[in-house]
Formats: C-alpha cells, structure tokens, sequence
C-alpha cells in the first residue's frame, strides 16, 4: 500500500531554515504530482505547495511564496520542501500528500503521510 513518510521537522528560530523531507513507497512515485499541506492548532488543514510528477510545474500558498521550496528526486521517491526565514506563524504539522494522478494542477489528494512538526520560535 501507499506509504508516505515525513522527516526533518524540528525547533527552529525565526529566520532559520528547515528541509522536510517525504520518502515515498507502494506506488510508481513518479507518476503522481505531490503536495504539501500543514495544520496549525486550532486551524484547518492548508495547502503549502504542490510540484508536478515530472517536477517542472509547482505552484504556492500565498503565504509561502518566495520562501518555502518545493522539489523532488524520481530517482529516491522523495519530494522535499526547504523551509527558509521561518516566522512563528509557520508552526504547525506539515503532511506530504500524493496526488489522484499525474494531473497539473491536481485534482486532489487521495494519500497522506502521518506529518511532522515545525515549532518556529520567536
């Protein structure tokens, strides 16, 4: 089965930097774009950024935009997200998920990692 698994969250100060990880198995990794989506406490689940199978095309919330970059090696069925001048209000759990398909933009998201947190201090 579809098995996605984050890494690399931690304590971080404002204006550091993080690389999360999302090491993927159980399926053909390369024909899926993938996201990242984060919930904060008390908050909803949002979107943080998608990249497209073939890792040409990804898009951003708008809140991340310029900071926060998404990628991915085919190769180790990994996608990645370097955090950079994180602010307080990026603390939450950040989950990987996988795409229905290759589809661009994607239509949904149908698997999900268990998620790893980010704290950014002040």
């Amino acid at each position: 089965q579809v098995q996605l698994v984050e890494s690399g969250g931690g304590l971080v100060q404002a204006g550091g930097s993080l690389r999360l990880s999302c090491a993927a198995s159980g399926h053909t990794f390369s024909s899926y774009a993938m996201g990242w989506f984060r919930q904060a406490p008390g908050k909803e689940r949002e979107f943080v950024a998608a990249i497209s199978w073939s890792g040409g095309s990804t898009n951003y919330a708008g809140s991340v935009k310029g900071r926060f970059t998404i990628s991915r090696d085919n190769a180790k069925n990994t996608v990645y997200l370097q955090l950079n001048s994180l602010k307080p209000e990026d603390t939450a759990v950040y989950y990987c998920a996988r795409a229905y398909g290759p589809t661009w933009p994607p239509l949904g998201y149908n698997s999900w990692g268990q998620g790893t947190q980010v704290t950014v201090s002040s």
